[in-house]
């Protein structure tokens, strides 16, 4: 599946005329596996089935054991900076997974876990002893806000209203008018 919402980088900065490999990969946030409790919204309690729009995440133990750890390429890479600097960059073509025995070279999320997608920035260095400089020839950036408890199944209808409005790949379930869902 793709990542959703889609990860959007605007880059500055780069020197235009050097080339560059963009790539995401995802790190645990912590050591739990989360679920997922619905609330009445009006009362604070707790409800067995799932009718309400606000609910919490409470850590339901430890975590599973950890997924191989992959790197997704943007499909762009490598490319010159003045390329990556013109237009925002999409990382649409990100597919995760949580299948352990992929062999697509999707992502492998455990799901019910928190995840920290990192973005990573590699110049593509022309020396011949370019291994001698490989630490200082990439930068990460981590953004907070970017973090993400993985889900098999969205469990909030309004999630998956908005997945499905915004999906491309979604229009079979778009036959009606959105303030028809």
């Amino acid at each position: 599946r793709r990542m959703f919402p889609t990860f959007q980088v605007k880059i500055f900065g780069m020197d235009p005329m050097a080339d560059y490999m963009l790539l995401m990969d995802f790190v645990p946030v912590d050591d739990k596996r989360y679920r997922q409790v619905p609330h009445c919204p009006r009362h604070g309690a707790r409800l067995v089935g799932y009718a309400f729009h606000s609910s919490s995440w409470l850590v339901a133990g430890k975590a599973d054991p950890a997924t191989p750890g992959r790197v997704h390429y943007h499909p762009d890479s490598p490319a010159k900076g003045a390329q990556w600097m013109k237009q925002i960059v999409s990382f649409d073509k990100l597919k995760l997974t949580n299948n352990l025995l992929d062999d697509n070279g999707h992502i492998i999320l455990n799901s019910m876990h928190r995840y920290q997608p990192r973005f990573h920035v590699v110049y593509v260095d022309p020396r011949k002893d370019s291994e001698k400089y490989a630490e200082e020839n990439f930068k990460t950036f981590v953004f907070e806000e970017t973090r993400f408890t993985a889900v098999t199944a969205y469990q909030n209808h309004r999630i998956t209203q908005l997945k499905i409005a915004s999906n491309p790949f979604a229009k079979g379930f778009r036959d009606c008018d959105p303030e028809d869902w």
